[in-house]
């Protein structure tokens, strides 16, 4: 694979600097993307940066992914037209490391590898560094007018910047030099809003070192109607299941616009130019959603958790759905599916003490406004209690109904699904 045409036919490509394409080349390279740890866990937003990283570890070169442990305690302008709200010191150290887990889920660090992936943190440069030094071996080589001429910068003129944001590009930069003259990296990648503060590390490894450091930027990502890349109506969707379920991660490219699609599919999937071509040819749009939101799914979810989420989907759409599929799931799966469907809570007490269907209903889950409509809806054959059709109007619901000692699925009628939560 040449990395940098895979980037270009998958539109991933916004801007590289001279000498780029050469240099890669020339050799295994290794190349860089700075993560800030100011999020309890990686965004699919952040996943774009990190597709840049696995396409050129497949490429054969080297891929490494810096922690921001410095940097994330300035705040980074970029993007923004406010300042940013600073972390205190152990979220940080808190949020690298589950970050630091899920990168090591999503490049190869096996150490038999020779492209292996390497993690740095960059407040290893800084952590013995006086305000003296810094000013002195790094401040002293940009100018206030180079800095004032940043597209981060320069957005924030009119609100107002603090001196520790206007750093920030300094910070990033002078990581540049420290990675190529520690480690022999070369390439730093990043989104199109980076740019500015990638190129102040060339910059400063030109002036301090006499390197020539090298850049590849991709353009930011949004959804066709301008909204923001990487939220659903119920905000960010992350890369960890306890924050954004597996089945909800699955429903949001299945839910995505299919106008969108074909770019998801150019930045995600590891699919070659043909087979995404052969899929897009198929004139179904249903399918392609499908394939791709079960592929980048058991991606960062895995196999067991993918086929999790097919069973709850089986639950709540397929009107074949039996009782054994309901029994199947286990208490993790069920709570997925407690979060997509109505779950009204129940103390185990009352049922403990064999509490009637018609007041489960109607007076403790407001399943039914009343002991009437509940009696109704049994006798018309459309109640049914984990799966079975409930037919007497005198059933009870006992602790052998429990599902996992939590829950009790009740249906009235296709459409309407409710996962009782006893507590």
């Amino acid at each position: 694979m040449d990395f940098l045409s895979e980037l270009r036919w998958r539109g991933l490509i916004h801007e590289t600097t001279p000498g780029v394409e050469t240099h890669l080349q020339s050799g295994m390279v290794r190349g860089y993307i700075g993560f800030d740890p100011t999020a309890p866990s990686l965004t699919i937003g952040n996943y774009v940066q990190i597709m840049l990283l696995q396409f050129l570890q497949k490429a054969g070169h080297q891929p490494v992914v810096l922690m921001g442990g410095a940097t994330g305690r300035i705040g980074d302008p970029s993007g923004r037209d406010t300042e940013r709200e600073l972390k205190t010191i152990d979220e940080l150290d808190r949020n690298i490391a589950h970050q630091h887990q899920q990168f090591e889920r999503l490049l190869n660090f096996s150490s038999d590898a020779p492209n292996r992936a390497l993690l740095l943190n960059n407040y290893d440069f800084y952590k013995d560094m006086s305000v003296l030094d810094f000013l002195r071996d790094v401040g002293k080589y940009l100018t206030i007018n180079y800095m004032l001429s940043k597209e981060s910068v320069q957005r924030r003129l009119e609100t107002g910047i603090s001196y520790t944001e206007f750093s920030y590009q300094l910070l990033q930069g002078y990581d540049f030099v420290q990675l190529h003259q520690q480690h022999g990296i070369s390439l730093q990648m990043g989104g199109s809003d980076q740019y500015g503060n990638i190129t102040a590390g060339i910059e400063l490894a030109r002036k301090i070192t006499g390197a020539k450091l090298f850049a590849v930027t991709t353009p930011l990502l949004t959804k066709a109607d301008g909204s923001k890349f990487g939220k659903s109506a119920s905000g960010n969707i992350w890369l960890d299941p306890n924050l954004t379920t597996p089945y909800r991660f699955y429903q949001f490219w299945i839910n995505a616009a299919d106008e969108d699609i074909p770019k998801y599919l150019r930045y995600f999937s590891f699919k070659n130019r043909e087979e995404i071509e052969a899929l897009e040819a198929t004139g179904d749009i249903q399918l392609t959603k499908r394939v791709f939101a079960e592929e980048i799914t058991e991606r960062i979810h895995g196999t067991a958790e993918f086929q999790a989420v097919q069973a709850v989907s089986q639950l709540l759409f397929d009107p074949k759905a039996s009782a054994e599929t309901l029994h199947s799931l286990d208490a993790k799966t069920l709570g997925q599916v407690a979060e997509e469907i109505p779950s009204p809570e129940v103390s185990k007490s009352m049922v403990v003490n064999h509490l009637s269907l018609l007041d489960l209903l109607s007076e403790h889950t407001g399943i039914l406004p009343s002991r009437s409509e509940a009696k109704k809806a049994i006798q018309n054959n459309a109640i049914s209690v984990n799966k079975q059709k409930i037919s007497t109007i005198d059933a009870m619901v006992t602790p052998e109904d429990i599902l996992h000692d939590r829950y009790i699925m009740v249906e009235n009628g296709k459409k309407n699904k409710y996962l009782v939560k006893i507590v």
